[in-house]
């Protein structure tokens, strides 16, 4: 429960940094709503060509309606309408993903810029106090490194999700006008990985949080090295500098192959967990095609969604192990805000 209100009082801070760009986000989640829909048809042509090409189904009815009677009655014709509208689904989804692209690199930069604005002017405001306790390596680590992790939670956390969640939304039901079983086969997966998930997200983030700290402490020889190197080198303390420097960098080191190690495995149960429905779902499809309640072209298209669009929206629900780090490595960035400000009692916080 703790975990959840943290990860929202840093959502309600992002909401605010974020707030002047709104227009650009909302444009980015409306170009990310279209792809899920898109992401549903690209298989269709391969179930058109199965059923209604190869075998003797009729072509499904808004499109016997609006295809001219000499390609809908010809399997020839079926066939090339399939391989042609295999071509337009995938220059639709290129001209969506290169406009997501372009508004979503001029957005993350103009975030990433201005929040790093915001902490470079705060920490001029920091008392002197606070910059001989902490030192300037931490402070340095955090605008560099921790800001960027805005862009990431502002627009692929927070919007995919919602989008995942539609589209799982629009599969499940496709699938349910297909074949009642599969799709409730496909709906009894879900809160075992989100179970799982929240299981998992706490020591994800502890490890990434020993991370960052690590890594912060072995830049800090570094700027205390360089800044003092005459003393450091009219005492002779390379040496011991340098195994200094090794002894931090290798906790580091570890710190993330235990980092790795854990996304790793819970990407692999995840996986696991999703084979074996994928399984289940294609053990019980082909019986159905068996006894004729089922097509294989429907049966088809339903291992695709599996394969595909279910796919992304596991990895952008479920596969959450670096948004559970870039969380907390924003958290960081915020937190460089509302410390050391003893110098200024009557201060108040803008975010």
């Amino acid at each position: 429960m703790q975990t959840w209100r943290s990860d929202l009082a840093i959502y309600r801070r992002l909401f605010l940094q974020a707030r002047p760009y709104w227009l650009h986000i909302t444009g980015i989640f409306l170009l990310s709503l279209l792809d899920g829909p898109l992401g549903l048809v690209a298989p269709l042509p391969l179930k058109i060509a199965v059923d209604s090409g190869i075998g003797s189904q009729p072509l499904p009815r808004i499109l016997d309606r609006i295809l001219p009677a000499n390609i809908a009655g010809s399997p020839s014709g079926i066939l090339l309408f399939a391989a042609f509208l295999v071509v337009g689904v995938a220059a639709l989804g290129g001209l969506l993903s290169l406009a997501s692209t372009v508004l979503r690199s001029y957005t993350a930069e103009q975030l990433v810029l201005n929040f790093r604005k915001r902490v470079f002017a705060h920490l001029q405001r920091m008392s002197l106090r606070y910059h001989d306790a902490k030192g300037t390596a931490d402070s340095v680590y955090r605008i560099q490194n921790d800001t960027v992790t805005l862009q990431y939670i502002c627009m692929d956390s927070l919007t995919p999700f919602v989008t995942s969640v539609f589209t799982l939304a629009a599969m499940f039901y496709v699938t349910f006008r297909i074949d009642m079983e599969l799709a409730l086969v496909a709906m009894a997966i879900a809160p075992f990985l989100f179970l799982l998930s929240q299981k998992y997200r706490p020591l994800f983030r502890e490890c990434s949080k020993e991370v960052k700290q690590i890594e912060s402490s072995a830049m800090a020889v570094v700027h205390e090295v360089l800044s003092a190197l005459r003393v450091v080198k009219a005492f002779g303390r390379e040496q011991h500098e340098e195994n200094r420097y090794v002894r931090r960098g290798t906790a580091g080191m570890w710190a993330r192959i235990k980092l790795e190690f854990i996304g790793a495995a819970y990407s692999l149960v995840i996986g696991l967990l999703t084979a074996a429905g994928t399984a289940v779902v294609l053990w019980i499809g082909m019986r159905h095609v068996r006894a004729g309640e089922l097509t294989l072209g429907s049966l088809l298209l339903v291992s695709s969604f599996f394969a595909g669009p279910f796919g992304r929206c596991r990895a952008r629900l479920f596969g959450s192990g670096p948004g559970a780090g870039r969380t907390r490595a924003t958290q960081r960035g915020f937190s460089e805000r509302r410390v050391g400000l003893d110098q200024f009692p009557k201060c108040f916080f803008l975010i």
